[in-house]
């Protein structure tokens, strides 16, 4: 048997159907897409739970979901704020309660400000840390106790080592990171931040969630690989030294065109 990773894809329920056969034909794993809107969240989402669950019978990769997002900062500090945020982590943890995910993806909270301001302030990196507890600590009891893990996506981070700092403060099993390529390499095209390879080895086996989308440098296209300018081998390189098993999870604009994609790193070599 081939020791290549095996690629999983990112995407919304309605397009279940279209890569049905593809997820199914090695365990592929999965990442649901629609549940961070806040129509679902607040107006009720079983009949769509109801029907992802029918689509993906006989599915045996492992599956998550894409937490809320939208507008939602993690080390928020106003009280009123950090009830929208509770409220949306609580509801975000317990669909994947009702879908049978052990993961979530939450966006980091850490920002191109901070990275230069945070030093200075007194403890300011240290207060950072604490309105992220103050925000997270009850969702990632809850995922504890569900056997679930909360993987931390870098955003707008500089500094591949600042979401480990959070890791350390915690202490949890279901608190890890996750990598964005996309997300990585627009940093370091505008930004000055390290290449995506050396986001991958900051994180080590820390590293359980990987969101592979193609960039030109200038903006977040999420375009298949091979249509942006990521050099892809030595990202898989250093994918091959953890021991960690990271989701490797296509995520791409066009969900219909994600199999073009999976098929150029395919033909690379680099993954099936």
């Amino acid at each position: 048997m081939s020791d290549l990773p095996v690629l999983g894809a990112a995407m919304c329920v309605k397009h279940l159907p279209q890569h049905r056969e593809w997820l199914l034909e090695l365990p592929r794993d999965l990442e649901l897409q629609d549940f961070y809107n806040w129509n679902l969240l607040d107006n009720g989402c079983d009949d769509l739970v109801a029907e992802a669950k029918k689509l993906l019978d006989g599915h045996e990769g492992r599956l998550g979901l894409h937490g809320p997002f939208w507008n939602l900062d993690l080390s928020a500090a106003d009280p009123l704020f950090q009830q929208a945020v509770r409220k949306r982590l609580d509801q975000g943890i317990e669909l994947c309660a009702k879908m049978g995910a052990d993961q979530m993806v939450l966006h980091s909270p850490y920002t191109i400000w901070d990275h230069n301001n945070l030093d200075l302030y007194d403890n300011g990196r240290q207060m950072k840390l604490e309105m992220i507890h103050a925000n997270l600590k009850d969702v990632v009891a809850k995922a504890e106790d569900m056997g679930c893990v909360i993987v931390l996506e870098n955003i707008e981070d500089l500094d591949p080592s600042y979401r480990l700092e959070i890791l350390k403060s915690f202490e949890s099993d279901s608190l890890a990171l996750s990598i964005d390529t996309g997300h990585a390499h627009y940093m370091h095209s505008c930004y000055g931040a390290p290449p995506v390879d050396y986001f991958i080895k900051s994180a080590g086996d820390a590293l359980q969630h990987v969101h592979i989308q193609d960039i030109d440098g200038h903006a977040d296209r999420h375009w298949n690989p091979g249509e942006g300018s990521i050099p892809w081998e030595p990202l898989f390189a250093e994918l091959a030294k953890l021991k960690s098993n990271p989701r490797l999870i296509l995520e791409i604009m066009d969900e219909t065109t994600l199999r073009k994609g999976a098929d150029y790193l395919v033909g690379l070599g680099l993954a099936r």
